[in-house]
């Protein structure tokens, strides 16, 4: 529906039109891009117009309070942007994550809450980036797992995701993974090491971990209730959840809290790994925190606002924990 709408805009377009884009400069400075060739910058020049006509439908289409615009994705077409930063979730995936137990139900006072956010808590650690990598699962996996450690331990320590990057033999690398399965695989390894003694390097390498230097391990998973209410009170006791979520919407998001309509991001074309980290309210506006793992200069500082309580983007469909 959105590609019929953005042909239509584009064939209406004068041929002058077609070919002024003045903010493409910008975007090359800020986001430092240089191109090899007349023809890849011509290219470029070309997939980043029609990205910002795209840009201003999402605009007029959002039901929420979020805003689309140029970020570091605006010169890579939708194939490119779904084959280096997402992987299909499937319901064979799914039917395997509901196997897992299930969490203990979470005492009524849980449920009062308002407004969480673990950051403040310390439960968080900085955002991340994954490169162009289809790592987004372990770094869904280190953050849920960070989180709960520090609430058991009192200790935050930012965890190696390339250690489950290349000693996970369950998951895929770059090739994508699931945080169900690697929990299992923290399990076998015997925990996950210090980001220091492990450093991301956003390729498939040997495994060389050493385990002497484990710093926290897993004892259990659990998935959580596709009930946003009880995700939201699992979240006020627990900490920080992983998640699946369809990032149909995120190439181009800026800010605000992304209520897209579900033919835009459908809930069930899961194909990304996040963190659920928090929730609160904005405007009227009930939204999940999730980190991101693009880096800050992405989103709201690397984090994303999506709207609460009517499933959007699928973020209720995959939700799990490690128990520490």
């Amino acid at each position: 529906m959105l590609r019929y709408i953005l042909l239509t805009v584009i064939v209406g377009l004068s041929l002058a039109e077609r070919l002024t884009s003045p903010h493409f400069e910008e975007f090359m400075s800020v986001h430092g891009r240089s191109y090899e060739s007349e023809e890849e910058h011509n290219s470029r020049y070309w997939t980043f117009y029609k990205n910002m006509l795209q840009v201003d439908l999402l605009n007029k289409l959002e039901q929420g309070s979020a805003t689309y615009g140029m970020t570091q994705f605006s010169d890579m077409t939708t194939e490119e942007f779904k084959a280096l930063y997402s992987r299909p979730i499937s319901e064979k995936d799914l039917f395997y994550a509901d196997m897992m137990p299930e969490a203990e139900d979470v005492e009524e006072e849980f449920y009062n809450n308002d407004e969480v956010d673990w950051r403040t808590e310390g439960a968080v650690t900085p955002v991340k980036n994954q490169g162009q990598c289809g790592s987004c699962w372990a770094f869904s996996t280190t953050g849920n797992i960070e989180g709960r450690w520090f609430i058991k331990t009192g200790d935050l320590i930012s965890l190696s995701e390339q250690e489950l990057v290349d000693c996970d033999k369950v998951d895929y690398g770059c090739e994508g993974g699931l945080p169900f399965q690697a929990y299992a695989e923290v399990m076998r390894l015997g925990g996950l090491v210090k980001e220091s003694d492990y450093k991301y390097k956003g390729v498939e390498k040997k495994c060389h971990m050493d385990k002497s230097k484990v710093v926290a391990t897993v004892t259990g998973r659990e998935q959580v209730s596709t009930n946003e209410k009880t995700i939201a009170a699992y979240v006020a006791k627990n900490g920080p959840v992983s998640i699946g979520i369809n990032a149909n919407m995120m190439q181009f998001y800026e800010g605000g809290v992304a209520h897209p309509r579900k033919y835009l991001c459908k809930p069930s074309e899961l194909d990304h790994g996040v963190l659920i980290a928090g929730y609160g309210t904005d405007g009227g506006d009930p939204y999940w925190l999730v980190k991101n793992s693009w880096g800050p200069s992405w989103g709201e500082e690397g984090y994303y606002r999506v709207y609460r309580g009517d499933g959007t983007c699928g973020v209720n469909k995959m939700v799990t924990s490690a128990i520490v």
